[in-house]
């Protein structure tokens, strides 16, 4: 009995203290955010480093972790690659698919010493289709539920592995073209023994659900959408269970079978973001740089049909509020204490109040902020933002914009993933490698 009743103090003191897994992007209901105060805030080549790995090939998934598990992704080129710039920039676009043979990979690390547990070779071949050149062919992040990890690479396939690395199924589906030749990059999400994929592409949409022990398609909704880049979420609202897909035509929800909820437009022309949800409320946004509608939505539950806004029109009854031209690009918003932080790709920073929408602060540029693709994440009063260049400005969070400092990486780092929280580790994974930092004083 007092072994029970300390094994459940610890897991509360667990629980308390912050998340000790990472399974999906952005963590734990997309959030971004952990509680644990042993994280760090700085960092550097050589401090705060408790392991770094080089990776081969190249890859902007992130890193997931599940106990001492870290599962990560790769595409590695056997030929030669034309590298991507750091920096924002026009162009890019790809209109022959590589002639070379490509390694789709799956790596297992060890979360204490960044060991290789095992490397599995999901696929070797020629790539189906194009990317754009700061793409990856392994841009989705794997996501996992401590019994199995699913890693999708796009038109290049799902694959299931147990987390000892043994390949338990894989689905194969026919490659579409995606716009301007970009690829794809939304990732899967995972809820009660289903797997949801979005495949929003140039010719034939779908969102389609699996089971996942055997990859068994269950149902699938097409869906009147061109390309998007944008993972959908999995919405447990105080009604019900909803997946929320954003769209450049509309946001569209469904419930567990496939059948539309309600949609609504006035989404910007790129869909890129995260969908995700606090205070009760549904947070979405999109942002692409060269239009004037850039909007953040907040949404109530329970909404049926189409609730599109009217023009002019900022709130209704299933919208709460809207900010018109406040979306980022690239990277998602965050919420942190009552309040959204939102970066723009130029190294913008503003924030609004979450449950209202009213502006608390800025616009306030991040000094040689520069490009910004990764989301943003936030523990212990602070908000972090990882540029490309390898550069992470550590904000006070609140409503004043404070810099505190900033945390640089190595100048061959080129960083578009988004980093994983894993108990008191921050893990942030670059083209080159990946780093897992730790506070100094907690190191073993």
């Amino acid at each position: 009995m007092k072994k029970t009743v300390l094994a459940a103090a610890f897991l509360l003191a667990l629980s308390a203290t912050g998340q000790e897994n990472w399974p999906q992007f952005r963590g734990p209901d997309a959030l971004g955010v952990s509680e644990n105060p042993d994280l760090p805030d700085k960092w550097g080549p050589k401090e705060n480093v408790l392991w770094k790995r080089d990776i081969p090939g190249r890859g902007w998934s992130s890193p997931v972790v599940w106990g001492n598990r870290v599962f990560l992704t790769t595409a590695i080129n056997t030929g030669k690659a034309k590298e991507p710039k750091k920096g924002l920039y026009f162009g890019g676009n790809q209109y022959k698919p590589s002639e070379h043979v490509h390694q789709w990979k799956v790596i297992c690390l060890n979360l204490k010493d960044g060991k290789v547990l095992w490397e599995k070779l999901a696929r070797k071949g020629k790539p189906q289709g194009t990317i754009h050149i700061k793409n990856s062919y392994a841009t989705e992040t794997p996501v996992t539920d401590g019994e199995r990890v699913y890693a999708y690479f796009g038109n290049h396939g799902l694959y299931c592995y147990s987390v000892e690395g043994k390949l338990l199924w894989e689905k194969q589906w026919p490659a579409h073209k995606t716009r301007w030749g970009w690829g794809l990059a939304a990732s899967p999400i995972l809820h009660k023994g289903k797997l949801y994929v979005v495949n929003d592409n140039d010719e034939q949409s779908y969102l389609v659900a699996l089971d996942a022990k055997t990859g068994k398609e269950l149902w699938r909704t097409k869906r009147d959408e061109k390309s998007n880049w944008a993972t959908p979420y999995l919405w447990e609202n105080e009604l019900r269970t909803e997946i929320v897909t954003s769209g450049t035509q509309k946001v569209r929800s469904y419930d567990l079978e496939g059948k539309l909820l309600y949609q609504f437009g006035g989404n910007s022309s790129i869909t890129i973001a995260t969908p995700y949800s606090k205070f009760g409320l549904l947070y979405v946004t999109s942002g692409y740089v060269g239009d004037r509608k850039k909007p953040i939505f907040a949404i109530r539950p329970g909404a049926t049909g189409d609730i599109s806004l009217k023009p002019n029109q900022d709130n209704s009854q299933y919208v709460a509020w809207r900010q018109p031209r406040a979306g980022p690009y690239n990277p998602s918003t965050i919420v942190y204490g009552d309040l959204l932080h939102v970066l723009l790709d130029r190294g913008i920073a503003t924030c609004y109040e979450a449950k209202t929408g009213k502006q608390a602060h800025g616009p306030a540029r991040l000094p040689e902020g520069r490009a910004f693709t990764s989301s943003p994440w936030a523990y212990n009063g602070k908000i972090f933002y990882l540029n490309e260049y390898g550069v992470t400005y550590v904000l006070k969070a609140g409503r004043e914009f404070q810099l505190l400092h900033t945390n640089k990486l190595l100048e061959d780092d080129m960083c578009m993933a988004t980093p994983a929280l894993a108990g008191d580790k921050l893990i942030i994974r670059t083209d080159a490698r990946i780093y897992c930092f730790q506070n100094e004083n907690k190191k073993k």
